[in-house]
């Protein structure tokens, strides 16, 4: 993860930039782990809007769900 996130130690970089000329799995593991990297950078940008029927069901659970209050 250091690797991925630029953080790693010159040397680890070094040795992980020499090891990906040659090891095709491990080009297909770090081109995995960057595409997963950015789809989550892109969901931390975009705001969450639950629907309508969510957030109705969602209220509906809570009155079910609540405690009755007396005189009621």
């Amino acid at each position: 993860m250091q690797f991925l996130y630029g953080e790693a130690s010159p040397i680890l970089k070094m040795a992980i930039d020499k090891a990906l000329l040659s090891d095709n799995e491990l080009q297909k593991e770090v081109k995995l782990l960057k595409r997963t990297q950015k789809q989550v950078d892109d969901l931390k940008e975009k705001p969450l809007n639950p629907s309508k029927k969510v957030i109705d069901a969602i209220m509906e659970y809570a009155k079910q769900t609540s405690p009755k209050k007396k005189g009621n």
